[in-house]
C-alpha cells in the first residue's frame, strides 16, 4: 500500500520547452560587421544629435552664457588670490571686493592707456601708409615682379582703406546699437558672474552636487574638484604665458621704434589666450605696423622677433608651465581649436583647449573610479569570507 501510495503520488516530469530562435528573413543573415557597424551608428548618430541640440541651444542662450563662462574664466584667476586672502584673516567679503575692484580699476586704465596711444599714433601712422606702399611696391618691382599688376593690387588696397561706410545707414544703427546692448548686458553679467563665483564658489556647487542622486554624489563632486584644478592651473599658466608674449613682442617693436607699441602689447596678451595661434596671428598686426611705418626691411626683423618669441613659449614655457595638464597632443590642440573657432568664433577658440583639457581630466577620473570599482566587486566575488 505504501508503494501504491508513492507510485500515485509522483508526478510526471514537466515537458521540456524549445526556444526556436527565429531564422532570418528569406533566409539571408545579416553579416555580423553590419551588425556591428549598425549597432555603432545609432549610438554616435544619437551622440551627434545630443551634441546638435546642445549647441543650438547655447546658440540661443550666448548672450547669457557666454559672460557667465567668461565670468567662472575669471574667478579662476581671483579665486586663489581670495583664498590667500583669506588666509591671512581678511574676511572673504571684503577680499573680494578688493581683488575684484582692483581688477577692474587696472582694466580700465589699461583700456584708457592704450586707447590714448591708439589716438595719438593711428594719425601718423595712416599718413605714412601712402608712402610705405610706395616704398613696397618698388622693392617688390626690383624683385622682379610685374609693376603694372603692383600698381593695381596696391591701388585696390589704398581704395579699400580710404572708403567709407556708405551703405545702410539705418541697418548699421540698429546692428550697433543691439550689438552694443548685448556687450553692456554681457559686462553687467560677466562681472556679477565673477564676483559671485569667486564669494561663494563652493556654496554653488554644493548646490549642483545635490542636485544629483545620492549614489552619483561623490563621482559628480570628485569630478568637479578634477575640473576646477585643471581649468584654475591653464588660466594661470596661460596668463604667465600671454604676458611673456606680450613683454618679448612689445620689446622688438619698441627697439624698432615703432608706432603704438602698447596697442600692439595688449593685442598679443588677449591673443595668447588662444594656445598656439593666438600670439602668432596677433604678431603679424606687429610686421603690418613695421611694414607701414618703417619698411620691409623692419618688417623682416618684427616677423623674426615674433617668431623667436614664439620658439621660446613653445620650447621653453609650455612645457615647464603647462607641464602634463593638457595631455593632448599638438595636433589634436590645433584641431580643437580649429572646431572651436568654427563653431562659436573667437569664443570658441579661446575656451575650446581649457574644455578639451577639462574632459580628459574628468574622464581619466571617472574611468579609474570605474576600475576600482570592477576591482573591488571582482575581490570580493573571489574572496568567501567576504561573499558569505
Amino acid at each position: 500500500m505504501m508503494l501504491r501510495s508513492r507510485r500515485s503520488t509522483t508526478l510526471p516530469p514537466a515537458p521540456a520547452h524549445v526556444v526556436l530562435r527565429p531564422g532570418p528573413p528569406d533566409g539571408v543573415e545579416v553579416p555580423f560587421g553590419l551588425r556591428f557597424a549598425a549597432a555603432w551608428s545609432w549610438r554616435l548618430l544619437l551622440i551627434v544629435a545630443a551634441v546638435a541640440v546642445a549647441l543650438r541651444l547655447f546658440s540661443v542662450l550666448s548672450v547669457v552664457l557666454v559672460p557667465v563662462i567668461i565670468g567662472l574664466l575669471l574667478s579662476a584667476v581671483a579665486s586663489p588670490i581670495v583664498d590667500r586672502f583669506s588666509t591671512w584673516g581678511v574676511p572673504r567679503a571684503i577680499a573680494t571686493v578688493l581683488v575684484i575692484l582692483t581688477g577692474l580699476v587696472l582694466l580700465v586704465a589699461l583700456v584708457t592707456l592704450v586707447t590714448q596711444q591708439f589716438t595719438s599714433g593711428f594719425g601718423d601712422l595712416r599718413a605714412s601708409f601712402s608712402g610705405s606702399l610706395d616704398r613696397l611696391q618698388r622693392y617688390l618691382v626690383n624683385l622682379g615682379l610685374s609693376k603694372q599688376q603692383l600698381s593695381d593690387a596696391f591701388d585696390r588696397v589704398r581704395q579699400a582703406v580710404g572708403a567709407g561706410g556708405s551703405g545702410d545707414l539705418g541697418g548699421t544703427v540698429i546692428r550697433v546699437t543691439t550689438t552694443a546692448g548685448h556687450v553692456v548686458a554681457g559686462v553687467f553679467i560677466a562681472f556679477f558672474a565673477t564676483i559671485f563665483f569667486t564669494y561663494d564658489g563652493r556654496g554653488i556647487w554644493r548646490w549642483i552636487v545635490g542636485l544629483f542622486p545620492q549614489s552619483a554624489r561623490p563621482r559628480v563632486h570628485g569630478s568637479g574638484m578634477r575640473a576646477w584644478a585643471v581649468l584654475t592651473a591653464y588660466v594661470r599658466a596661460t596668463f604667465l604665458i600671454a604676458l611673456t608674449d606680450a613683454i618679448g613682442i612689445s620689446l622688438v617693436a619698441l627697439l624698432l621704434g615703432l608706432d603704438l607699441v602698447l596697442p600692439i602689447g595688449v593685442l598679443v596678451f588677449i591673443g595668447a589666450f588662444v594656445p598656439v595661434v593666438g600670439a602668432t596671428v596677433s604678431g603679424t598686426v606687429a610686421v603690418a605696423v613695421a611694414l607701414v611705418s618703417q619698411g620691409p626691411v623692419e618688417a623682416l626683423i618684427m616677423l623674426g622677433g615674433v617668431v623667436a618669441v614664439q620658439q621660446v613659449e613653445s620650447h621653453l614655457l609650455q612645457p615647464f608651465l603647462m607641464g602634463r595638464l593638457v595631455s593632448v597632443h599638438p595636433l589634436a590642440v590645433v584641431l580643437v581649436i580649429g572646431v572651436g573657432g568654427f563653431v562659436a568664433g573667437i569664443f570658441g577658440a579661446l575656451i575650446a583647449v581649457p574644455l578639451t583639457a577639462i574632459i580628459n581630466a574628468v574622464g581619466t577620473y571617472l574611468a579609474g573610479e570605474r576600475r576600482g570599482r570592477l576591482a573591488q566587486d571582482a575581490g570580493a566575488a573571489a574572496d568567501p569570507a567576504v561573499a558569505s
